[in-house]
This record gives C-alpha cells, sequence and structure tokens, in this order.
C-alpha cells in the first residue's frame, strides 16, 4: 500500500508520526480543506504528467491551475495529464493519494512557486485519506525535487506582472 511506503520513507527522518491518516477522504482539495480544517490553497496538490518519455510530478498550491504556455515553456511539450490507469502504475500511487514522496524511480517532482506563499502546506501521503503538514523548506528536502518552477495561474496571490 502506497501509504506504508510514505510512511517508511518518512521514517527515515524520524517524521513518520506526523503523517495524518484522517477518517474520511480528502482525495481532492475541497475534501482535503474540510478534513483538515485549512484553506483550499494550503493544500499541495501533486499533479502528475507525461513529459516526453517520462513521467512529471507538479506539487502546486489547491488554487492554481495549470497554465498551457509555462507548461510548454518550462518542458518543451504540451501539458499530458496521465490517465487515473496510468498514474498508479508510473508514479506509484493511486489518484487521491498522490505526492511527491516514495515515488517510482525515474519520476521527476517540481514544486510550483504559487506554494510559496504559505508558511505550511498540506500534501497528501499516497492515499485517499492521508496527509501531512511541512514548512515549505521542509517539502523542498522531502520530496527530492529537481526545483522550483512556474507553470501555474489563478491563483490568489498571482504576480500580476506575469
Amino acid at each position: 500500500m502506497a501509504i506504508e511506503k510514505v510512511k517508511a520513507y518518512f521514517k527515515k527522518y524520524g517524521m513518520e508520526e506526523r503523517v495524518q491518516e484522517l477518517d474520511v477522504s480528502s482525495a481532492t482539495v475541497e475534501l482535503a480543506a474540510a478534513a483538515l480544517h485549512c484553506e483550499p490553497q494550503r493544500i499541495a496538490k501533486t499533479l502528475s504528467f507525461m513529459a516526453e518519455d517520462h513521467v512529471v510530478l507538479v506539487v502546486a498550491a489547491g488554487d492554481a491551475k495549470i497554465d498551457n504556455h509555462k507548461y510548454k515553456t518550462q518542458f518543451g511539450t504540451k501539458a499530458k495529464m496521465l490517465s487515473t490507469e496510468e498514474v498508479e502504475t508510473l508514479v506509484g500511487h493511486a489518484v487521491g493519494g498522490v505526492c511527491p514522496f516514495a515515488v517510482n524511480e525515474g519520476v521527476d517532482v517540481y514544486l510550483d512557486v504559487s506554494l510559496k506563499r504559505f508558511e505550511t502546506v498540506f500534501p497528501a501521503c499516497g492515499s485517499s485519506n492521508s496527509a501531512i503538514e511541512l514548512t515549505i523548506a521542509e517539502l523542498e528536502k522531502f520530496s527530492g525535487s529537481a526545483g522550483w518552477i512556474d507553470v501555474c495561474k489563478g491563483y490568489a496571490d498571482e504576480n500580476p506582472d506575469k
């Protein structure tokens, strides 16, 4: 089970007890925000894409949407989300629990700048009823991120000059 993989991953850092297993679904931004009693934008959603021949995960704020032009500029290809069937096989977590932790080898993780406006955020932990509260520095460290990118639009504090 994917949540067990994520707990084992965090155990290496003495943080497994911070993984929250909820009594209700956290499979969508709205459900997660309600379950965690936080603003929807603080849910760090993980979006799964196929970029050329490899899988790319983009972790973004709950109120952000992918900007196709920015995505194509960043990755050199059109944003093509993985199908529900492809996600678990290629990423290692099922839809509703996709997160940047304990993913399959060869999956590239990127963090979108839409998250930087928060002190802490809540990514999932491999199941549709799990989460962990992390500071932005912790998210950067534990996600194994390849770096910060700017591929989203529509979020509350977006810079209007972009």
